[in-house]
């Protein structure tokens, strides 16, 4: 965050005509993005366990279909163990619906791919359609990578397998199996350590407390708390999964009041000025319990259960609405599937499906411009290098057990290099992806076959950059939005703040809302700080009122957290101290009248006398909107 938000401050200058800023910009940009091409990304686990899972649940239902003397099948089959990719690091509760449903869904593209083979118009607007949807519901679920893009090369591979003889259920139901070994060997793991991953995420919030209150720079202090809030909000999240109360003695039960502990520092710390060093060694003596899971000073803070994240159904509202940041990414996939497969018709390219999976992948995980064309790039040269891999891997022509164990091994390095450096891994991605694609049978014409790969390949990467430059993010432009959002989520927590009521479900709602409005507005102005040249001089200029914004927020979520800490009937008594029934209805309206001004780019109306609460976070907020709008009253006065 560091690094952009120093290139946005000298976007300052380039506000007012500065040319040679803009040039000065770029060339700044220019070294470091061909760096980052070849440089290799350190990693803080150990990647060879996921890579064995990744090779195990690939090549054994080849395996099995070769013993069974069905090779294609098993060739099949293997695409449902792509599901072996999704869930790590989810509670083994949650990671059980979502294994189920995407090896399933694996089942249904791969048949829906082979329904429209015949057609290649249906064949294109059904890969796009699957882009999209998939696009659309993995961002929501926040699948995290390989997201969206592996059901799109699922249902064009299967497609493309030589296996005449199954039928499209029958296919779906061989995916559908490997899916579901993937499930039983990805959910292993439970057997030996079911609150690992639970365990894993309140470790990683403590780390993150520990560095937020270890920082002395004002700006790294900023970065590190956003870090933390997420840290902390990711760990209640894996926790709620978890609907049943546990006994006080039980693992789960002391990771949440330990989380609770880590919640209720991070509180305090926020609050003051400065953080006691004593608050550094309460949150590292924390940490120690997480890791041999000791009983906390007073385990009963630990037995509600906690709130997480808005539901599925809440999150793929969400993803729609017009100041979204996927919506734009969900059209863009979806175009850009569908002019790929234009294209590649038009010019009759031999296997187009790779030409469309090309594009989807640059655009489906809505990286800003540079890493975008940094992902086309890599893929490309991975790519081409990787074709010297594919020619020896097809000249050999590796049958039975020798096709089972190359699969494996070039599954296992493309996982335990592809977070190092996404050209490395697409190195071994193509020998994977051509072998499969032959289904395990000799090919005709090797040369014109990887000609294919390398041309569909480059096409759809730049198919890709071209739709992102015709329908490019406007991150900036909602950040006014974001701001009114956050400030409409404060007032509305604001009646049950105002009466201590802060722990029961509804308030816990509402105090979500707050804190994940705070997250939306920080993600939007990191993705206007790495937008264009406009767009990062907007969000330079909205900055110091942003900034206002998200200490309010953080302001109430403290204040809430502290209320709830001194028990329901001391909380109420300090509530009605505080802000009591005008202090609270003067408060709102206020807060809703900003937000409205905001939104409409009125100025904003002037403080109240008198605020009993927040008063200094809120002089902030709106002298910093006051002079944003007076500079523009200026700039149109010119």
């Amino acid at each position: 965050m560091s690094q952009t938000r120093g290139i946005g401050r000298r976007a300052e200058g380039i506000a007012a005509g500065d040319t040679s800023g803009k040039f000065l910009l770029r060339c700044a940009v220019l070294p470091s993005f061909l760096r980052s091409l070849f440089s290799i990304n350190t990693v803080q686990r150990q990647r060879w366990p996921f890579a064995l899972r990744a090779a195990l649940c690939m090549g054994t239902p080849i395996l099995v279909g070769w013993l069974l003397g069905e090779t294609s099948a098993g060739m099949m089959a293997a695409l449902g163990g792509f599901t072996s990719l999704y869930g790590s690091g989810r509670p083994y509760v949650v990671r059980a619906r979502l294994l189920a449903i995407i090896a399933v869904a694996f089942g249904l593209a791969v048949a829906l791919g082979m329904l429209v083979a015949s057609s290649y118009i249906a064949t294109i607007v059904t890969l796009a359609l699957i882009a999209a949807f998939a696009t659309w519901i993995c961002n929501a679920a926040r699948t995290g990578p390989p997201g969206a893009y592996m059901f799109v090369l699922a249902c064009a591979a299967g497609s493309a397998i030589p296996a005449p003889f199954l039928h499209a259920a029958e296919a779906a139901m061989l995916v559908t199996a490997g899916g579901a070994f993937a499930w039983v060997v990805h959910m292993a793991g439970a057997l030996w350590r079911p609150r690992g991953p639970e365990q894993d995420a309140v470790r990683a919030a403590a780390n993150a407390v520990v560095d937020y209150l270890a920082a002395e720079d004002e700006e790294d202090r900023l970065e590190r708390r956003h870090v933390a809030a997420i840290r902390l909000h990711d760990a209640w999240t894996d926790l709620a999964s978890h609907r049943r109360q546990f006994s006080s003695r039980s693992r789960l039960t002391r990771l949440r009041a330990i989380n609770r502990e880590l919640h209720l520092l991070f509180a305090d710390a926020m609050t003051r000025d400065k953080p006691d060093p004593m608050m550094k060694a309460r949150a590292e003596a924390l940490t120690a319990k997480i890791n041999r899971l000791q009983k906390v000073s007073r385990p009963h803070l630990g037995e509600s259960a906690p709130l997480g994240r808005p539901g599925l159904r809440a999150a793929l509202r969400d993803a729609l609405r017009p100041d979204s940041r996927s919506r734009r990414v969900i059209l863009r996939v979806g175009v850009g599937a569908l002019l790929a497969g234009t294209v590649a018709g038009i010019f009759g390219l031999e296997r187009a499906y790779w030409a469309v999976t090309a594009t989807v992948l640059v655009l489906h995980q809505g990286f800003d411009w540079l890493r975008m064309l940094q992902r086309g790039l890599q893929r490309i040269i991975g790519t081409l290098l990787g074709l010297a891999l594919a020619a020896i891997v097809l000249e050999w022509q590796p049958q039975g057990f020798a096709l089972v164990l190359t699969i494996m091994v070039l599954q296992f390095c493309v996982e335990l290099t592809i977070v190092r450096n996404y050209a490395l891994g697409v190195f071994f991605i193509t020998g994977a992806a051509l072998v499969i694609a032959t289904g395990g049978q000799p090919v005709d014409d090797p040369n014109a076959f990887l000609l294919a790969r390398a041309v569909d390949t480059i096409v759809g990467c730049a198919l890709g950059a071209a739709v992102f430059w015709l329908i490019p993010p406007r991150p900036a432009r909602k950040l006014h939005a974001q701001m009114a959002r956050t400030l409409e989520a404060i007032a509305a927590f604001l009646p049950s703040l105002a009466k201590g009521e802060v722990a029961s479900n509804a308030a816990r709602v509402l105090r979500r809302n707050v804190q994940t409005r705070a997250f939306a507005l920080e993600d939007a102005l990191e993705d206007a700080r790495v937008a264009s040249l406009a767009e990062r001089e907007l969000a330079e200029r909205l900055w110091p009122a942003i900034a206002a914004t998200q200490d309010l927020a953080y302001q109430v979520i403290s204040t809430a957290w502290g209320m709830e800490n001194l028990g329901e009937e001391t909380a109420a008594n300090a509530a009605a101290t505080l802000l009591g029934e005008s202090g609270e209805r003067q408060l709102r309206e206020f807060l809703l009248k900003l937000a409205a001004a905001i939104r409409t780019g009125q100025p904003p109306p002037e403080l109240p006398e008198g605020l009993p609460l927040f008063a200094e976070n809120l002089r902030d907020l709106r002298h910093n909107l006051a002079s944003r709008f007076d500079g523009r009253e200026k700039e149109r006065a010119r």
